[in-house]
């Protein structure tokens, strides 16, 4: 195994990971559990892809796969935030719409091939040995997926807006006491966790696989709500999470194609368990609390 390639493709694998989780712990910051990651990723692989194909443009795909799964998780928001529908229930009808549509639109693409993606061409970087093609020969999304999870962090950590988002998550009643606006803030908070799941959708069917396969997301976005739990809601366990699922996806990829003895089937298991354990293991050694009010419905009157 290429060390050079290995890492390579493990930045690339775990993008669209990266992309879906460190929006949905945005969305749980804000005290809002959204169990429809899968289906907004789904969502966006194929408008992404059907975008991209249609305008020759993959830049245009995932814009528009972030614009279409935000939408789709706005649906999310109106049914939980307004209309006070039970969390858990709505999001896995999320997921289930998102499957449905996908495979209703997908039809028509299926055996297309998506425009590539051009690699970003950094003078100097790219032509360091080894560090520049491991590092520094990756498209642009790959990059943003990374100072997505630094602004989160800053934005958490520094920000005003991002103090009122944490106060809406710890405690809705005080922070509504306080004058916040709660629904508009988690209304806020959700777009951006469909935006993201979007983004990485389309990265599966624009990047990693460039062709429409129903299902092709495969649940990644259920991996990426327990990398968002077990990286105890922080932006650095969530990076960690989804680089160790990307790691030893490419690995078990690697060992099936080298024909190892190993049965396909506990490889093809290894990182969603691997991952997990790992996650376990960190989450209980250095745990913090989950927002205070992740799932509890916000009534204004009270």
């Amino acid at each position: 195994m290429d060390p050079v390639l290995l890492v390579a493709s493990i930045m690339v694998s775990a993008t669209p990971i990266l992309l879906a989780a460190i929006g949905e712990m945005v969305v749980e910051k804000s005290g809002v559990l959204n169990l429809g990651v899968e289906g907004m990723m789904i969502t966006g692989a194929v408008m992404g892809f059907a975008i991209a194909v249609t305008t020759g443009s993959p830049v245009l795909g995932f814009l528009g796969a972030a614009v279409a799964s935000a939408v789709l998780s706005l649906s999310f928001g109106l049914l939980t935030q307004y209309l006070l529908s039970n969390q858990v229930a709505t999001g896995l009808g999320l997921t289930l719409v998102g499957l449905g549509l996908s495979a209703l639109i997908g039809s028509n693409y299926e055996g297309q091939r998506a425009p590539s993606l051009a690699k970003l061409d950094i003078p100097g970087l790219g032509d360091i040995p080894v560090l520049g093609p491991m590092v520094f020969a990756h498209d642009f999304v790959v990059y943003l997926s990374l100072a997505l999870v630094a602004a989160v962090w800053a934005f958490l950590k520094y920000t005003r807006a991002g103090l009122i988002l944490r106060a809406v998550g710890e405690d809705h009643e005080s922070a509504h006491a306080l004058g916040y606006k709660v629904v508009r803030v988690r209304m806020l908070a959700i777009a951006f966790g469909g935006a993201c799941a979007g983004l990485g959708g389309a990265y599966v069917s624009l990047v990693r696989v460039p062709q429409w396969t129903e299902g092709m997301t495969a649940g990644a976005g259920w991996i990426a709500l327990a990398i968002v739990v077990f990286a105890s809601w922080r932006p650095l366990g969530v990076l960690i999470g989804a680089y160790l699922f990307g790691g030893v996806t490419v690995i078990q990829l690697n060992l099936q194609a080298a024909g190892t003895t190993v049965p396909v089937e506990l490889l093809s298991m290894s990182p969603y368990l691997i991952t997990i354990i790992v996650l376990v293991i960190i989450s209980a050694r250095g745990a913090q609390g989950a927002p205070g009010s992740l799932g509890r419905p916000f009534h204004a009157a009270s």
